[in-house]
């Protein structure tokens, strides 16, 4: 056809690619909130989208006939998916499992799946490898907006209203084009004795290899770069980017087109060899992300151009192996759209098992260096497939494997402890550090190491998250014990996020306690800090009042019937992808409906690694629900902000110090707990107030609310984990704090200890 038609559907594939990404944001980000962040449902969700789109590229052909007017029938499926677009956004909060998740995501990836078929049969098969690069460049611009723009700015349904309009726009020019534009002349499909089976098994071969390198590097990108929103952003567009570009440059090669696929899958083997080397041994060791501390946007370049020095090589190849694959497949028959949808297929049907396989199985179970060891396998069964009959190059590929799989270096362990941090905490030598396990989970990547003075740590997602230093157990142990001490009979406790254990270790020590629900997203967590951390944590894990749930916090807080006297929340840092679900309005509601009359709830607010618009964003969102909540400070040794306590209650709250107090004496071995991270005797404990939520208002008025329908406070504080500014923060929340005459009451002595403990920890905290 003309190089107008060309420019044409060049334009409106970017514009179809690009509304597909958003919407696949949006879906998961959504779908995080229904049925949780971990990777089996994650891997499940993962599957029905692209396996919907596998059925939408086979169904096309058989469903579509070759005379209907191609055009007319991509306006209709683009405007059929901007109707399930709206569907999704309004009808998905009301599905209740996985698998309705699944089943309500199919027509729309359906509809995507065959645009590629359909268009197929107007265009000349060379410029159809034009077309899929177009989308994936369509894909990128889509993936940047929704990751860096829509959802930063708006919300879900703001970036939803966006892709729809793309939709229409795209369906709109369609239409005015179709009419001028005459359909392929009917003619038979190929016939199965014509399809070249190892190219198709090369193609699923090789979607395989592309989506479980995209899982494993992932996990390791995102702790070397730090687990933002816009990590994952930049690594998917990266990723696109370079498949786009391979693609354009398969499409140009239509003569000997077999065996330049083949080479393309023997090239793979060293391009992961590359991507590997280049991540485990390259690139944490790379600092300049962390010097940028005034402007985001310079480190946000500097990522993308460590994710475009490892994955570009690999991504090229996988990028032409579509196209030339096609070539290959559409030899022989006269409707494109069958071999298009079957190749498209294949390599679909590949990339689901690719996703699955690495995410839940090969990680965990091998780790990420013998999972890209796997790939490299799986690139060299592809090369096998096209030149079985080759002697000399099938010998070349097992060679090129076996040597490409042998120099895969192992992921450094400080890599997993430290993540972006590891050039400054840990160096390439460890520097004192050491490790005392380490593991990669189905969820999680995780660390224990013992500093030379003997301090623990415990290492999640590439961050500290919990240690045994004076200021972190501080904060662990009062997120416990203050609300087991001001409930009066505190039986049932629920505690989200195992961490080393010590926040939940701290209801063991309160004879009341019945019953201890520990809520954990990471299996291998538990057993781990009651390795490490047993006497921190009153080893809580083998306690026998303790029931132990292995589900995303949210997820559970929101199908569980059962109610507690007390939750407590301590969730990694809102900067890490996911977390900010935690700390949402509807999140913290949901906690509200799940106390028994009189219940509290306390929750962990970092002041470190954010800026005051991300702070101010946790709190107001926690007053919202609770507006007579109390904020606890917790102070280093140098006198400066730490982090803080959120607490609040389904009832006003009125604190009795010498009931407090009491119940201290009445039991040492709770007395015990709080002497060792610095409190002996309930003034002390209780002086550590702050402020409450009447003197914040007017601090907090023009702060964001953090809510599931936009998670505003991911991207907030992804643009402030660079920040150093916690004592600054505090100052401002402890400088509107007046000691407060209507929450505390007690004798004369107890209420001038108070006083005076209240007005220590604003000069010296120890």
């Amino acid at each position: 056809m003309t190089r107008k038609l060309n420019a044409l559907l060049i334009l409106l594939f970017i514009g179809s690619g690009c509304a597909a990404l958003i919407y696949e944001v949006v879906w998961l980000q959504m779908l995080q909130l229904i049925v949780g962040s971990t990777a089996v449902s994650m891997a499940v969700l993962l599957g029905a989208f692209m396996g919907g789109m596998c059925l939408g590229s086979l169904a096309l052909a058989r469903f579509a006939a070759p005379a209907r007017n191609p055009l007319r029938v991509y306006a209709a499926l683009e405007i059929a998916t901007a109707c399930c677009g709206i569907a999704i956004l309004f009808g998905l909060p009301f599905v209740a499992s996985s698998l309705a998740c699944a089943a309500l995501l199919l027509p729309p990836t359906i509809l995507m799946g065959a645009t590629l078929p359909a268009i197929s049969r107007c265009v000349r098969q060379s410029s159809l490898g034009y077309l899929y690069a177009a989308n994936i460049a369509g894909g990128v611009l889509g993936c940047l907006a929704a990751g860096f723009w829509l959802l930063r700015v708006f919300d879900m349904g703001i970036a939803t209203y966006v892709a729809t309009a793309v939709n229409v726009s795209v369906a709109a020019i369609a239409l005015l084009a179709a009419d001028s534009i005459p359909a392929m002349p009917p003619a038979q499909s190929i016939t199965p004795a014509t399809r070249d089976l190892a190219v198709y098994l090369a193609i699923a071969l090789s979607g395989l290899s592309a989506l479980g390198a995209e899982v494993v590097w992932t996990r390791l990108l995102s702790l070397t770069l730090g687990p933002t929103v816009y990590t994952f952003s930049i690594i998917i567009a990266v990723f696109l980017i370079g498949m786009g570009l391979g693609s354009a440059a398969g499409t140009r090669i239509e003569a000997r087109a077999r065996i330049c696929l083949g080479a393309s899958q023997l090239l793979l083997i060293p391009a992961i060899a590359w991507a590997g080397y280049m991540i485990a041994q390259q690139l944490p060791y790379w600092d300049k992300n962390l010097s940028v501390h005034a402007d985001p946007w310079s480190g946000f370049l500097f990522d993308f151009a460590c994710c475009t020095a490892a994955l570009l090589p690999a991504t090229l190849l996988w990028g032409a192996s579509f196209p030339l694959a096609l070539t290959v497949a559409a030899r022989g028959g006269r409707d494109s759209a069958r071999p298009v949808g079957e190749i498209y297929a294949a390599n679909t049907i590949g990339a689901i098992a690719g996703a699955v396989a690495f995410s839940l199985f090969a990680v965990p179970l091998i780790g990420s260096q013998n999972a890209e060891r796997a790939l490299i396998a799986t690139a060299a069964l592809a090369t096998l497939a096209l030149f079985i009959r080759e002697v000399k190059l099938t010998t070349v590929a097992v060679a090129a494997a076996l040597i490409c799989a042998w120099l895969i270096p192992p992921v450094p362990w400080q890599l997993l402890a430290w993540g972006r941090r590891m050039p400054l905490e840990a160096g390439r030598t460890g520097n004192g550090w050491k490790r005392l396990y380490s593991a990669e989970g189905v969820n999680s990547a995780i660390a224990y190491t013992l500093w030379i003075d003997k301090t623990r740590y415990f290492h999640v997602a590439g961050k500290v998250e919990a240690s045994s230093t004076p200021s972190d157990m501080k904060l662990q142990r009062v997120l416990g014990h203050l609300p087991a001490l001001l409930h009066p009979n505190p039986r049932s406790i629920l505690i989200v996020g195992c961490g080393a254990g010590v926040t939940a270790g701290s209801f063991v020590v309160h004879p009341e306690v019945g019953r201890i629900t520990l809520c954990e997203i990471e299996p291998l967590i538990p057993p781990a800090s009651a390795r490490f951390f047993s006497a921190e944590n009153h080893n809580v894990v083998h306690d026998p009042r303790t029931h132990i749930v292995y589900d995303d916090a949210r997820h559970f807080v929101l199908k569980s019937h059962e109610k507690f006297d007390i939750v407590t929340s301590d969730p990694i840092h809102p900067w890490v992808k996911g977390a900010a679900t935690l700390y949402s309005k509807e999140y913290f509601e949901a906690c509200r409906t799940h106390l028994n009359p009189g219940g509290l709830v306390t929750q962990w607010v970092p002041l470190y690694d954010s800026d005051l618009a991300t702070v101010q964003s946790e709190i107001a969102t926690f007053l919202e629900v609770f507006p007579d909540g109390i904020v606890w400070g917790n102070l280093t040794d140098m006198n400066q902000g730490y982090d803080v306590v959120l607490m609040g209650s389904t009832e006003p709250i009125h604190i009795d110090i010498d009931a407090v107090q009491t119940r201290l004496d009445r039991s040492p071995r709770l007395a015990a707990s709080l002497r060792e991270v610095g409190f002996h005797s309930a003034a002390e404990l209780l002086g550590i107030y702050a402020a409450q939520g009447r003197d914040l208002r007017g601090w907090l008025a023009h702060a964001e609310i953090n809510r599931d329908r936009g998670l505003r406070l991911q991207y907030l504080a992804g643009l402030a984990l660079n920040h150093a500014g916690a004592p600054s923060i505090y100052v401002e929340i402890e400088s509107r704090g007046a000691f407060p005459e209507d929450i505390f009451r007690g004798s004369p002595a107890q209420m001038g200890e108070l006083r005076k403990d209240f007005q220590a920890w604003r000069t010296n905290p120890f």
